[in-house]
């Protein structure tokens, strides 16, 4: 919960050029143990955002788990992306996820999604 609020402040008052680097990496091993822990962590994620008195949107929600993730040292890759410009309408137009081993551990939304910005290993995929 708590990484949650620090994510939403930061969101709303600090520069991303000041924050982005927080996100993704994780040197640690890809394995099946890991992809479990990650998916846990994403499952805590998604639990505290709805005990916030507060909506918690995907940035939150990819930054808060990013830095679980990064604290585990566990490999993986936050993805921003948009939607293509013949597909936007009055709906959010932007999405954030996770992945780690190359699967969508947070976030996973119908798309079609441009990626505009991926941070952290290559799609969180095993060397």
């Amino acid at each position: 919960m708590a990484g949650l609020c620090v994510a939403r402040l930061l969101i709303a008052a600090v520069s991303f050029k000041r924050w982005r680097q927080t996100l993704g990496g994780g040197s640690g091993p890809h394995g099946l143990q890991s992809s479990s822990q990650a998916r846990r962590l994403a499952a805590y994620v998604e639990w505290a955002a709805k005990l916030l008195p507060f909506t918690s949107k995907c940035l939150p929600r990819a930054m808060a788990l990013s830095w679980m993730l990064r604290s585990r040292r566990i490999g993986h890759c936050v993805v921003i992306a948009v939607r293509p410009a013949e597909m936007r309408g009055a709906d959010d137009q932007l999405h954030a996820w996770v992945e780690v081993s190359g699967e969508i551990i947070l976030g996973d939304l119908p798309g079609p999604w441009v990626e505009t910005l991926r941070m952290g290993d290559r799609a969180g995929e095993m060397s």
